[in-house]
Order: C-alpha cells, then structure tokens, then sequence
C-alpha cells in the first residue's frame, strides 16, 4: 500500500493523466459520500473530471496521506485557478481512495479529516 500511495501522491501533485491512469481499475468509481450513485462510474470519466480541472488551473498540494486498511486519505489544499470564481481559494479537502488489486476502485469526497477517516475505518469500500 505504501508503493500506491506515493504512485498516487505523485500523479495527484503532478497532475500527470498517464499516471493517474495507470493507477485506477477501468471501473473505478468517483463522489461525494452522500450520493447514492457517483458522479463518475469509470476511469475515463474521473480522468475527464482531472483533465477538466487541470485545464481551468485547478491544483492540489497534498497535506497529508494516511494508509487504513485498503483505503488511502489523503488531505488536499486545492488551489483554485484565476478562472474559478465559484469556489473559494485554498481550501482543505479529504480524499478516500479504495484499493482492491493494487488498483484504485473508488474516490470519495470529504470536507473534513474526520469524515474521511471514519469512512476509511469502516471498510466499506464500494458504491452498488
């Protein structure tokens, strides 16, 4: 797990499509916790959704990465681009990835380390 998740760390911070790619299951699964269907249900479509935001100057610098179980959190400062004005600059966001095969099967969305880490801890690990 400690390989994946600095492969992961790598491509997020680099923003490095390639890599990312390599990382995720071909039906990986992206979304906020609450939603009972995801807003990506494969790799190509969470590799739009990271082009997308690559491409509007979108950024993430990675503040931390906890390993729990089959789940990698990581904490992201976003860094919005000089075109975003919806959102506000420099906010901290969680990120649970879900491992199964040395392949990345699910990300979901947390506003706080504590979400993310609860949900990690719980061992669910996919959307049905």
């Amino acid at each position: 797990m400690e390989g994946i998740a600095s492969r992961v760390r790598f491509a997020m911070e680099t923003v490095d499509l390639q890599r990312m790619s390599e990382l995720l299951a071909p039906d990986a699964r992206w979304g906020a916790p609450e939603q009972e269907v995801p807003t990506c249900r494969n790799a190509q479509q969470i590799l739009s959704w990271y082009e997308m935001a690559r491409d509007n100057g979108v950024r993430a610098d990675i503040t931390d990465v906890v390993i729990i179980g089959n789940h990698i959190v990581i904490g992201l400062k976003v860094l919005n681009g000089p075109n975003d004005k919806t959102r506000s600059r420099n906010v901290v966001r969680w990120q649970v990835l879900s491992v199964e095969n040395d392949l990345v099967i699910e990300i979901r969305g947390y506003e706080t380390r504590g979400n993310a880490t609860a949900f990690a801890q719980s061992g669910v690990s996919t959307w049905k």
